[in-house]
């Protein structure tokens, strides 16, 4: 993955305004234009995909810093921070395998361009205002807003923004 974080999109918004739903969309659409996506989420809360009982578990709980899992059909690499600082998303990015195209949910403040997705019946205020990264909106009201708007249900001109946005131009 490029350090200049050229082929990396993003979605912001508040929690229930349909950005993994929208994430979910898009990236089947992503996919047939041949491209190889990756995704990273940022949780603000603590999470487990792993669970007591099971081996990966006990060796975390015994003191590893990483475990990998592996199967015939996936791997997963859980490391434990043990007090250490979250990772950025340039930390993350470096780690990723590489990819045609990273979309991120969540850093929403971080310095990449970004799809605000705003629903006004959760009754909370626009994001773009304070971040300049936020280059489009997409909702399923009308908004008066400088930025370009997007139907929220509009897939295929949101995928096409995505795209146009990190510079791929499809085919």
């Amino acid at each position: 993955m490029p350090a200049d974080k050229s082929r990396v999109f993003g979605f912001a918004g508040y929690s229930g305004s349909g950005k993994t739903t929208l994430i979910e969309q898009l990236v089947p659409r992503l996919v047939a234009e041949g491209l190889k996506v990756s995704l990273i989420k940022h949780a603000h809360h603590d999470f487990e995909i792993d669970y007591p009982g099971k081996d990966t578990y006990r060796h975390r709980q015994a003191g590893c810093q990483e475990v990998v899992i592996s199967s015939d059909r996936r791997w997963a690499l859980i490391a434990e921070l043990r007090g250490a600082p979250q990772l950025s998303l340039d930390e993350i990015l470096r780690r990723l395998s590489p990819c045609d195209l990273v979309l991120v949910e969540g850093f929403k403040f971080d310095p990449i361009p970004k799809l605000e997705v705003h629903r006004p019946s959760l009754g909370k205020p626009l994001i773009y205002p304070d971040d300049p990264y936020i280059v489009a909106l997409a909702s399923d009201t009308p908004l008066e807003s400088p930025l370009p708007l997007y139907d929220l249900r509009d897939t295929a001109a949101l995928c096409t923004l995505v795209l146009a946005s990190v510079g791929i131009d499809p085919d």
